[in-house]
């Protein structure tokens, strides 16, 4: 069984971050697309059945809702559609509580900002731009640049290798399970979010450290594994 995980201390270099529930309001929107989407193209699933998997990537999602392929035509129509659907919600969704503040401490704190996150490339700078933090990312990695979504730990991966550093040197921030689990096996400590909603914290029980979001994790900032001067 691998040990568990702890804070990097003073060597910590990089903060790996999810975008969606984490710095923008945006899940119960995704889910609605993703039902949206499945019904257009005749596949009837319910909002309460959607919600739960929003961190996942469509690889994902797909197969374990209606058992299609996520790499069939199928598959890749429906979610077009899905991001069309979000699209038309995007203008309407707000930062997470304390998003911009969070990023502009961890800046003047001299930490990298790396996303990591299982949107698609090309809906990532919409987001980011949207949540109003855009141009405070150092790097980003999407499901582009990973082979599985997560929970598999491929995105956290290729956030490290955007930014030149080790697991030993980073901390990731999420909202979901997903996040969560996908940092563990990439053994990257993790920090959860609870503005994602839906999730118990014992859900985040692999987290090795769990706050509202990202104003809560402001303001207890001296105390937690974020400041590498404690």
């Amino acid at each position: 069984m691998p040990s568990a995980l702890h804070p990097p201390g003073d060597a910590l270099h990089v903060v790996l971050l999810d975008i969606d529930g984490t710095l923008i309001d945006s899940n119960d929107a995704h889910a609605r697309a993703w039902v949206g989407a499945l019904a257009e193209h005749g596949y009837v699933v319910t909002f309460e059945q959607v919600r739960p998997l929003i961190g996942m990537g469509g690889d994902k999602l797909l197969p374990t809702l209606v058992g299609l392929d996520a790499k069939s035509g199928e598959a890749r129509r429906i979610a077009e559609t899905r991001a069309e659907l979000f699209a038309r919600e995007l203008p309407s969704l707000r930062p997470t509580r304390g998003a911009r503040d969070l990023l502009v401490l961890l800046t003047d704190e001299g930490l990298e900002l790396v996303i990591a996150t299982s949107a698609q490339e090309d809906e990532v700078e919409a987001l980011l731009r949207q949540a109003g933090v855009a141009d405070l990312i150092d790097a980003k990695a999407s499901a582009d640049d990973a082979e599985n979504s997560k929970p598999d730990p491929d995105i956290v991966q290729a956030g490290l290798r955007k930014s030149g550093r080790y697991a030993a040197h980073s901390i990731m921030i999420g909202d979901t399970p997903y996040d969560i689990e996908a940092a563990g096996r990439a053994r990257v400590p993790a920090l959860a979010l609870r503005c994602g909603g839906w999730w118990s914290d014992d859900d985040f029980r692999g987290a090795i450290g769990i706050f509202d979001d990202p104003a809560d994790l402001c303001k207890n900032f001296a105390t937690s594994p974020l400041n590498v001067h404690a």
